[in-house]
């Protein structure tokens, strides 16, 4: 089972689905749930995830918004990647595909792998005219194996060597044990974390294909480099953290906080790991809705109309 079916963890039934073409031709699987007529928000998942992870924020957000959520090229119902293959510009790409699609002015949130999306796309005419706001969460834009604490070693080289191997590894997870359970809660979520939430998340995580997840870590998690980028993403930018996250602990988003030219806030939730959108989504959806109040409900900026027949 790729995801639980009942319960506050479970993936709501979309109002509508459609497939959107990337710029290599990557097909992408892509939800549309929420109000028809409501503000529009983009929400662009992690490493090993799926559109399901975002289940519990897309709930909170659906009575007033327009959500559009997406699996990443190779996770979910997304095929494999295409020629593009993996990197952050594939990711960008399809991102870009995703937003023109959606054919209006939108929030755009990206957890994780996803946030690093949103940081690879900046400055690209997709963002700057479809683009009110972003949020970027439990993310990084550089260092993030030199920074990772999920192997338990001093940082230095070592470190980095094994959670490189690690991370990168193409050995199947498995079913979903108990075992399985504390191995992933151990490395990506808070110690508060409930039975309910660590089982929402290992069934999306083992659900990834192995290679997708091992092509990920080591083509793009291990090298990445978005610093340079950075100032191009100039949208208001609002960041969270989790207190207790050991993939992208907290200096990663105290540092994208300093270098983003329109940072809105950073937020540390105390005592949460990296799965914030399952571990507080009370706190992601209201951190979304508020650059929705803030930046998108006063922007009057029109968009292409042709664009929305694509979702259509």
């Amino acid at each position: 089972m790729a995801h639980v079916t009942s319960g506050p963890y479970a993936p709501p039934g979309p109002r509508r689905t459609t497939t959107v073409t990337s710029a290599d031709g990557s097909r992408l699987h892509v939800e549309e749930h929420g109000r028809e007529e409501g503000p529009t928000v983009v929400l662009a998942h992690g490493w090993t995830c799926s559109t399901a992870f975002w289940g519990p924020v897309i709930r909170r957000l659906a009575d007033e918004h327009r959500v559009i959520a997406y699996d990443q090229r190779g996770h979910g119902r997304s095929p494999a990647a295409g020629p593009g293959g993996h990197s952050t510009t594939a990711l960008a790409d399809d991102l870009c595909a995703v937003l023109e699609a959606a054919g209006s002015r939108v929030v755009v949130a990206g957890h994780s792998m996803g946030g690093m999306t949103v940081m690879a796309a900046a400055g690209r005419p997709q963002v700057r005219e479809h683009v009110a706001a972003a949020l970027l969460c439990n993310t990084g834009s550089s260092r993030l194996l030199h920074e990772s604490m999920v192997v338990p070693l001093r940082a230095g080289g070592l470190r980095y060597r094994v959670q490189k191997a690690v991370l990168g590894s193409s050995l199947p997870l498995g079913p979903v044990t108990p075992l399985g359970m504390r191995i992933l809660r151990y490395a990506t979520m808070g110690p508060a974390a409930t039975r309910e939430q660590i089982e929402a998340c290992a069934r999306i995580v083992h659900a990834c294909p192995r290679r997708v997840r091992a092509s990920w870590a080591r083509e793009v998690l291990a090298v990445l480099d978005l610093e340079a980028g950075l100032a191009g993403l100039d949208v208001p930018t609002a960041v969270i953290a989790g207190e207790k996250d050991r993939l992208t602990p907290p200096v990663h988003a105290r540092r994208l906080a300093k270098a983003l030219p329109n940072c809105t806030g950073l937020t540390e939730l105390p005592g949460l790991g990296h799965m914030a959108p399952v571990e507080a989504p009370d706190a992601v959806a209201d951190a979304v809705a508020a650059l929705v109040r803030d930046h998108l409900a006063r922007d009057t900026r029109p968009t292409a109309p042709s664009a929305e027949k694509e979702m259509s």
